[in-house]
């Protein structure tokens, strides 16, 4: 990753995952809800765990394959939220607050796999 993608990857991942975390609690305790909470607590904190993954790769390759992994826990996370919000677990400000996290972390991710392809894979 670019050093400043790097670092904002790395501190809005963990972000999101704080308060992911506070999600889930917030889901279990008040409203009940065991099945999906468990499914966005997992997938949203596995962003920033394939993150810090990725800053030990051993080759480019195996980073990029880290940052892909991120990418799509990154994209479940915001299915598991849509859910949450249409079956109305989520109120819209909390949806929607959640969502632009979790959107600008999907834009930096993607944004890392396109500087960071394969120097071997043909450009598309």
């Amino acid at each position: 990753m670019e050093s400043d993608n790097k670092g904002m990857a790395k501190a809005k991942s963990k972000a999101f995952a704080i308060r992911i975390i506070n999600l889930y609690k917030y889901l279990s305790t008040d409203k009940q809800e065991h099945v999906l909470s468990k499914q966005i607590l997992r997938s949203g904190t596995s962003i920033g765990a394939n993150i810090a993954e990725a800053e030990y790769a051993i080759s480019r390759n195996e980073f990029l394959s880290k940052v892909y992994i991120a990418l799509k826990e990154c994209s479940e996370t915001l299915y598991w939220l849509e859910l949450l919000h249409d079956t109305a677990y989520l109120t819209e400000e909390q949806y929607t607050s959640l969502l632009a996290d979790g959107t600008e972390l999907k834009k930096i991710l993607i944004a890392t796999t396109k500087t960071m392809k394969p120097r071997n894979s043909p450009s598309a």
